[in-house]
Order: C-alpha cells, then sequence, then structure tokens
C-alpha cells in the first residue's frame, strides 16, 4: 500500500511539472503550477535527485568499466565526445525545482523540507562539477531573467556545496517548521529529518575525501565527520519507488527484449571471477548472468560484443540481480562507501588499524547488502588476499574493495581519477581516442548554443578538473 501511495505522489508531483524539461524555462512555462504544494515538490526532486545519480551513473559506468558497449569503437568507450545534453538539462530541471521548494520553504517556514532542499542542492551540484568542472550556479536557476548565467569556478563551487550541507544540518535541527517532511512524498528517506541529517555528513565526508589530492584533504576532519553518518546498511540513501521499472531492471529486461543494453565490461567481471586476483568473488552471482559456458564473461570495452549478441555468450546485467531486479534501488549514498572512507582516511591518518577494520567492515556491509550468504561471505573475507593483516595493507586493496562496492555509482569515477587509475590490469579501451584516461566530459552542445560566449575552452577530454591536478 505505501509503495502504491509513493508512486502516486510522483506521478502527481511529476505531471505538476510537465510540459518543460529545460532549466531556463522553468519559472516562465504557464502550462506550470505556479504554486505547488511542498510535500508535491519533495516528492519530485527527491525522486528526480535519485534519476540523477542513475542517469550520471550510466554515463560514468563506461569510464570506470563497470559497462561496456556491445558496438565495437563506441564513442562513450573509447572516449570520443559526447554530447550528454540530456543529462545537463535533467541535472538543471531537478536543481530548478529544488531551487523553487527552498524559496517556498524560505518563505513559509518549511524548515525541513528547506534543509532538505539544500542537501539534495549540493548533491546535484557535486556531480555536476565533478563531471564537467566549471559550471553555472551563482546565476543560473532564473529563469528568463538571465538567459546566459556565467560559470562558477569548480572551487567555488566544490565549497559551496559544502556550505549546503552545513546549512543543510542546521535547517533541519531547527524546530517548529510549519509543515513536516512528507513520509510518502519523500522517496529517498521517508520522511526522516535524522536520516537526512545523516545522510548530510556521509555526503560532507565524500566531498571532503574527493579533496585526497589537493592540500586542503584532512583525514582527522573526515573522521570526525563520519562519527555523525551512518553506522549500518539501514540508513543508505536510496531511491526506492520508480515510474516504471527501475531504470538497471529497464536495462537488464531490454537486453532479453534484443534490445541490447546492461553489458558488463571485461575489466569488472575479471576483477570478480578469479581472473585478475585469483579469488572468486560470490557478489558476482548477485550481479551478472551466466554465459552459455556456465561461467562469467565480460566485453572489452572498445571491442564490442563477441557473437551474435543474443547467445549468451558474455556476462549481462542479470534480471534477478541486486541491482537490476524488478524494484531494485538505486544507491545514492551508502554505509558501505563510508567504511572504505574512513578506511582511507585512517590509512593516511597513519592509524593503520582503524583503517584494516574498516576495510573488512566495507568489504562485509557490501556482501550483506548483496545478500551473499554467511559461508560465502566469511569464505571471502577470510582468503588471505583479502584478510592481509593490518601491516600489510594498502591504498591499492582499499580502491579495489570500494571499486566493487560502489558499482554503478558516479562516485567511483571521482574515485578511479583520484588514485589515476592504477587498478590492477585496468588498461585503456580497445581503439580509444586518446593515450591515456579519460579525466573530464565536454560542455553539452545545448550550453554551447545558448551560453556560448561563457562556455570555459578545455583542452581536451584528458584535462584534470582542480581536484584531480
Amino acid at each position: 500500500m505505501k509503495k502504491s501511495i509513493i508512486h502516486g505522489v510522483i506521478i502527481l508531483a511529476m505531471t505538476t511539472f510537465a510540459g518543460c524539461d529545460k532549466y531556463l524555462d522553468k519559472l516562465d512555462n504557464p502550462n506550470l503550477v505556479t504554486d505547488p504544494p511542498i510535500n508535491g515538490q519533495l516528492a519530485t526532486v527527491t525522486y528526480e535527485t535519485g534519476m540523477n545519480c542513475y542517469r550520471m551513473g550510466d554515463v560514468t559506468s563506461y569510464f570506470t568499466q563497470y559497462l561496456a558497449s556491445n558496438q565495437q569503437a563506441s564513442d562513450a568507450d573509447i572516449y570520443n565526445e559526447v554530447d550528454y545534453s540530456t543529462t545537463w538539462s535533467n541535472f538543471y530541471a531537478a536543481m530548478m525545482n529544488i531551487r523553487q521548494m527552498i524559496d517556498k520553504a524560505d518563505a513559509t517556514s518549511a524548515f525541513q523540507h528547506r534543509g532538505v532542499g539544500k542537501i539534495l542542492m549540493a548533491y546535484n551540484l557535486n556531480m555536476l562539477v565533478t563531471t564537467f568542472g566549471d559550471v553555472p550556479y551563482s546565476e543560473a536557476m532564473q529563469g528568463q531573467q538571465l538567459l546566459v548565467p556565467k560559470f562558477d569556478s569548480q572551487t567555488d563551487l566544490l565549497q559551496t556545496s559544502l556550505l549546503l550541507l552545513e546549512e543543510g544540518i542546521a535547517d533541519l535541527q531547527l524546530t517548529g517548521a510549519s509543515v513536516e517532511l512528507g513520509t510518502s512524498n519523500d522517496v529517498i528517506h521517508g520522511g526522516n529529518a535524522e536520516a537526512w541529517i545523516k545522510t548530510a555528513y556521509a555526503l560532507k565526508a565524500r566531498f571532503l575525501n574527493q579533496l585526497s589530492k589537493t592540500s586542503a584533504y584532512d583525514p582527522a576532519q573526515i573522521l570526525s565527520t563520519l562519527e555523525n553518518a551512518y553506522t549500518s546498511n539501514g540508513d543508505d540513501a536510496a531511491l526506492i519507488a520508480f515510474d516504471g521499472r527501475s531504470p538497471w531492471n529497464q536495462a537488464a529486461y531490454d537486453n532479453t527484449q534484443l534490445l541490447l543494453d546492461g553489458w558488463l565490461s571485461s575489466q569488472f567481471v575479471d576483477a570478480l571471477n578469479g581472473t585478475t586476483f585469483g579469488i572468486e568473488d560470490p557478489r558476482l552471482p548477485k550481479i551478472a548472468t551466466l554465459t552459455q559456458f556456465g561461467d562469467y564473461r565480460g566485453t572489452p570495452n572498445g571491442a564490442g560484443r563477441i557473437g551474435t549478441g543474443t547467445d549468451d555468450e558474455e556476462s549481462y546485467l542479470s534480471l534477478d540481480g541486486y541491482y537490476s531486479k524488478g524494484g531494485a534501488p538505486i544507491l545514492l549514498v551508502t554505509y558501505a562507501e563510508m567504511k572504505f572512507i574512513e578506511a582511507e582516511a585512517a590509512f593516511h591518518n597513519n592509524d593503520k588499524a582503524t583503517a584494516y577494520a574498516a576495510y573488512l567492515a566495507g568489504i562485509n556491509a557490501h556482501m550483506s547488502k548483496l545478500g551473499v550468504s554467511d559461508a560465502d561471505r566469511n569464505a571471502y573475507v577470510n582468503n588471505p588476499a583479502v584478510s592481509v593483516g593490518e601491516d600489510d595493507l594498502t591504498l591499492d586493496l582499499i580502491f579495489k574493495e570500494k571499486y566493487v562496492a560502489m558499482f554503478l555509482n558516479p562516485e567511483s569515477w571521482v574515485d578511479m581519477r583520484r588514485h589515476d587509475y592504477q587498478y590492477k590490469d585496468f588498461d585503456l579501451p580497445e581503439h580509444a581516442a586518446m593515450n591515456t584516461f579519460i579525466r573530464r566530459v565536454a560542455y553539452p552542445t545545448i550550453e554551447i548554443s545558448r551560453n556560448g560566449a561563457n562556455v570555459p575552452t578545455i583542452t581536451g577530454l584528458d584535462e584534470k578538473l582542480v581536484w584531480d591536478e
């Protein structure tokens, strides 16, 4: 019953905002309801933010080689410029709706909605910045009043994201809100303000960890922040209700209908099937389909499929898999991620005991999340290749296990760049358009066509963003 209510609220809220998906038009379209109920706005912004996690993950998962195209030399696989105008528009449409909710909350003393809005704004903005670099923000989302907003610097926007989180936490801690979060309207945390505060701290830890290659990196601050973040898998921020099939379930279903999608990269499959590390990971059957040969085989990025695409010679996202089954959640931020952030920060803080305990806890948390049996989990964790002891723990091991736990999440591409792609046997895609790994994406044509004078010039897709230098 609750799922049906949530679904109905989403449809109502999405219908409220139907008619235009370009952020510059959102305030001036006469077809839009000008004063929607604030809990209707909450349904829209939580749903669209969760979908943006999927949308960005669908872009970056080819760079992290979770996924591979079935077509040889596909542009996304081999680092050719791809026009991500739709992704860009979806993000700014969501951020426009978030801005409207924040403004309404500010005018009506709906402090909880304002707090959630700022946290969601920080989340969307950070994904844009870590993908595109400089983006419009301070002059954006003003409707037709400003058609050519300036691009703010990455450095400023990374700080803005952190400030938004701090303000969101403060708002959620206020008492006397004029209206509380609707439990069936919030499709991420079910109207739980305390859960949102934990998520804000989790995101703060993530954002601070993104600075690991800069002088601003402070592992002690990250460890302190984590004390207020997640304590179990039950705290995870996840989109749990959908308009139809959940997105990765749709990809898996499409593949069974010969609309080829959801193909797994050989890099990811080999990391789990024993090829790369000499140990079979029990999470692979929770994700991938078996081939006709009774094993798991990926598709090399850039190479395209081996067979016809219909004969199960490669592994795909499974219709029964954790990430791609019916109603599979979109995971925005997780407890497992927090444990790996803790492991990395403690490692840099010269606290090997804490780092090692967090590293093992992250593996265990993710396996529990996917439903791996206790026996299989223990066999994997107790293998000497995994349980190396705190003295032999390395950053490579932490990043390797985090790579598995962050499957399909766009934050994994941030990790890839922070770790300079130093994963075992991680190679450039076949037919790669560059002789080095991708570091950013190009600005979309939709922005160049209407705001070209302000769009920054880039040197190529190997150009490093400020936190990656």
